[in-house]
């Protein structure tokens, strides 16, 4: 049962707007952390690129593909579904694979058959390896389905394995593979275990809210799973200001915050 929340309209259709420049650096951003990445790799900077490809980890799945998975950055079709299959294929993973998932996970949250949020309710070391096996599976789950996403998958399975073989011939490429396939074994961790609640009874409790300033430094801004949810309409840049907007409405049904010190 979904409490009586304000919508989007009654909170503010400004929240779905992002400046263009704002959009044109997020879409920007991957490639130009790629390109850092091995940049700093082959001058021996290992480092610094590996710092790379944890930015590169975390802004892809949790914002960047993730707008372009809920087509709410305004882009045209046409333009929206290859930066999905780029983006995502410089981080070694099957862009519409992850959406189909990920919608799914939306709708069905915390059903049985739910891949992505499987992992809310299991142990902590569980749901750590969880991830090992994930992204096939995803990858598998979406191609499973019927729809106009398969080719699409198809192809994006294609290219990862090459992208992974070709890899084997150069040594910074070998890196930035495995760390890739490494970062995304955290995702069921930190997007499901964490955030959610399998046990809650509804909308605002299957899915934690989270304040502060430390989480919010430590989470790059990225702390707004609940807000999420309830409005997943809302591109990743204007989450600080829906969860503002939004506070009193929590407040209003007593859902708990947690904190980080402050």
């Amino acid at each position: 049962m979904r409490p009586q929340l304000p919508t989007v309209e009654d909170l503010g259709r400004d929240l779905l707007r992002v400046p263009i420049w704002r959009r044109a650096v997020s879409l920007l951003a991957p490639f130009i952390l790629v390109l850092l990445f091995f940049a700093l790799a082959v001058s021996g900077q290992w480092i610094g690129a590996v710092v790379c490809t944890m930015l590169l980890t975390f802004l892809t799945y949790g914002s960047i593909s993730h707008d372009l998975v809920h087509r709410n950055l305004g882009l045209p079709r046409w333009l929206n579904e290859p930066l999905l299959t780029a983006i995502e294929l410089l981080a070694i993973r099957s862009g519409h694979a992850y959406r189909v998932v990920h919608l799914h996970h939306h709708a069905r949250f915390p059903s049985p058959d739910d891949l992505e949020g499987a992992a809310a309710a299991m142990s902590w070391w569980r749901a750590l390896l969880d991830g090992l096996t994930l992204q096939p599976r995803l990858w598998i789950f979406a191609l499973r389905k019927p729809g106009p996403h398969r080719p699409w998958v198809v192809a994006e399975g294609l290219a990862v394995l090459m992208l992974i073989a070709m890899s084997a011939f150069w040594t910074p490429a070998a890196v930035y593979v495995l760390l890739m396939i490494g970062g995304s074994w955290t995702f069921p961790f930190i997007t499901s275990y964490i955030p959610h609640d399998a046990h809650g009874a509804d909308a605002l409790s299957q899915t934690r809210l989270f304040r502060g300033r430390a989480l919010a430094w430590l989470a790059l801004e990225h702390l707004y799973h609940l807000e999420h949810h309830l409005y997943p309409q809302v591109p990743h840049h204007n989450w600080p200001e829906l969860a503002r907007r939004l506070d009193p409405h929590f407040a209003h049904f007593h859902v708990p915050a947690r904190r980080l010190a402050f």
